[in-house]
C-alpha cells in the first residue's frame, strides 16, 4: 500500500512538471518580432515639360551718353556777360546758353559797315563813268574790288557778333558746365558739355565668342543698381574686340524717359532668340556632393536616384539637358529626405495652376530649397511652367 502510493505520487509529479513546461516550449518555438515596415513619404510628382525659352547672353557694363556736344567759343577776348543754363537743363537746339560781352564787336561792325558805304559809293561813281572813259579801267576795277573786300569785311564782323552768343547745337540735356560769369575765353574753349537728346546706351561687354550670335534690333533687359528693370534695343556690335580681355562691346540704345543716368554700372541680358528646352520644377533637383539628382517614381512606388545636367534656372523651373526623359515620372516635393530605393506614397499637388498659367502667377507649393546652379549652368529666362501630374 505504501508503495502504491509513492507511485501515485511520483506519477502526479511528472504529470504537473510536464504541465509547466509546456508554455516556455512553445515561446521557444515563437519566431522573433518582424520589424516594423518604414512609413513611406508623402511626396508629389510631376513629369518634364517642354517649352520655349528665351535664349540669352547675360553682360554688364557701364551707362554713357549715346552721343556727347562739347559747346566751346568760336571767339577770343571777350569776357562771358551772361550764363542762362546749368547742369541738368534741357535744351532745345539754336537755344541761347551763353553770352559774351558784344560792345567792342558791335563797333567793329559799325566801322566795317562805314567803310562798305564808302567803298560803294566810290563803286557807283566808277560803274557811271565807265562808259564814257573819264576813269582808266584799271581805277575802275580797283573801286568795284574795294567794294567787294568792304562787303565781305562787314559779314566777318557780324558773324563775330553772331558768336557771342552761345547756342545749343542740337535738343538736349546740359551734362557739364564750366562757363564762369565774368572769365575772358579763348577760342575753344569749353563752355559746356551736352548729352545729345538726351539719350543714353549700355555699352554691354561680351565674351568675342557670343558676338556673332548678336544683331541690331534685338531686344535687352538691365537691372540698374537701384533696382528698376530697363529694356533697350541693339543698336550696334563693336566690330573689333579688346585685345586684352578678348571682349566685344555691345551699344543698346535706352529710352529717353528711362531712370537710367549717365555713369551707371548695370547687369542685364540680351534675347537672342527662343529654343525648346525641358524642364522640371526647381525643387525636384536636388544637389548632393557637386552633382544633380532627381528621384524617378519606379515600380510599386520605389524611387531611383537619377544624376541630370540642368542648365538655365528661371521662374521656378529647371532646364534638364541629360538623365531624365519627357516620360518620366519625377518627385517634386521631399526629394531632399529620400534615398536610392525609398518607398513613397504619391499625393497630388495642391491646387494645381491650369495649363498655360505661369508658376508665380499659381499658388505656391511647399518646396525642398535647391541651392544655386554655378556660373553657366543656371542663367537664363523661362517661360510657362508645365502641368503637373
Amino acid at each position: 500500500m505504501k508503495n502504491t502510493l509513492s507511485l501515485a505520487t511520483l506519477m502526479l509529479a511528472l504529470s504537473l512538471a510536464t504541465i509547466v513546461s509546456l508554455p516556455l516550449s512553445h515561446a521557444e518555438d515563437k519566431p522573433a518580432d518582424v520589424p516594423p515596415t518604414k512609413a513611406a513619404l508623402a511626396v508629389t510628382v510631376a513629369s518634364p515639360q517642354t517649352q520655349d525659352w528665351n535664349s540669352t547672353i547675360t553682360a554688364s557694363g557701364a551707362l554713357t551718353a549715346w552721343q556727347e556736344a562739347i559747346i566751346a567759343s568760336e571767339i577770343s577776348g571777350l569776357k562771358i556777360t551772361d550764363v542762362l543754363v546749368d547742369v541738368g537743363t534741357e535744351v532745345k537746339k539754336g537755344q541761347e546758353l551763353a553770352k559774351l560781352s558784344q560792345a567792342s564787336v558791335k563797333a567793329d561792325v559799325a566801322q566795317a559797315q562805314a567803310r562798305l558805304d564808302e567803298a560803294r559809293a566810290n563803286a557807283t561813281r566808277a560803274r557811271s563813268l565807265k562808259t564814257s572813259g573819264a576813269l582808266p579801267a584799271q581805277q575802275i576795277d580797283q573801286y568795284l574790288t574795294g567794294e567787294a573786300v568792304a562787303q565781305a569785311a562787314l559779314e566777318a564782323q557780324q558773324i563775330r557778333l553772331a558768336q557771342t552768343r552761345i547756342l545749343a547745337p542740337d535738343d538736349g540735356v546740359i551734362a557739364a558746365r564750366t562757363a564762369t560769369l565774368g572769365a575772358v575765353v579763348q577760342t575753344g574753349t569749353e563752355l559746356f558739355r551736352m548729352v545729345r537728346q538726351n539719350k543714353l546706351e549700355w555699352r554691354a561687354e561680351i565674351a568675342g565668342r557670343d558676338a556673332s550670335r548678336i544683331q541690331p534690333g534685338q531686344q535687352a533687359h538691365l537691372t540698374l543698381p537701384g533696382g528698376e528693370s530697363v529694356s533697350g534695343e541693339v543698336r550696334m556690335v563693336s566690330p573689333t574686340l579688346d585685345p586684352n580681355t578678348r571682349n566685344a562691346i555691345v551699344y543698346i540704345s535706352l529710352p529717353s524717359d528711362s531712370p537710367a543716368k549717365a555713369g551707371m554700372f548695370a547687369e542685364g541680358a540680351i534675347l537672342t532668340g527662343s529654343a525648346k528646352a525641358m524642364t522640371l520644377p526647381q525643387s525636384a533637383v536636388i544637389l548632393r556632393d557637386g552633382n544633380y539628382y532627381v528621384f524617378e517614381i519606379g515600380t510599386e512606388n520605389k524611387v531611383a536616384q537619377r544624376q541630370v545636367k540642368v542648365g538655365r534656372t528661371a521662374q521656378g523651373q529647371t532646364e534638364i539637358t541629360d538623365g531624365v526623359d519627357a516620360s518620366a515620372r519625377v518627385v517634386v516635393t521631399g526629394g531632399g529626405f529620400l534615398n536610392d530605393g525609398d518607398t513613397v506614397e504619391i499625393t497630388p499637388l495642391p491646387n494645381p495652376p491650369p495649363q498655360g498659367v505661369r508658376e508665380q502667377d499659381a499658388p505656391s507649393a511647399p518646396t525642398s530649397s535647391l541651392p544655386s546652379p554655378p556660373a553657366g549652368e543656371g542663367s537664363g529666362m523661362g517661360g510657362n511652367s508645365g502641368d503637373k501630374s
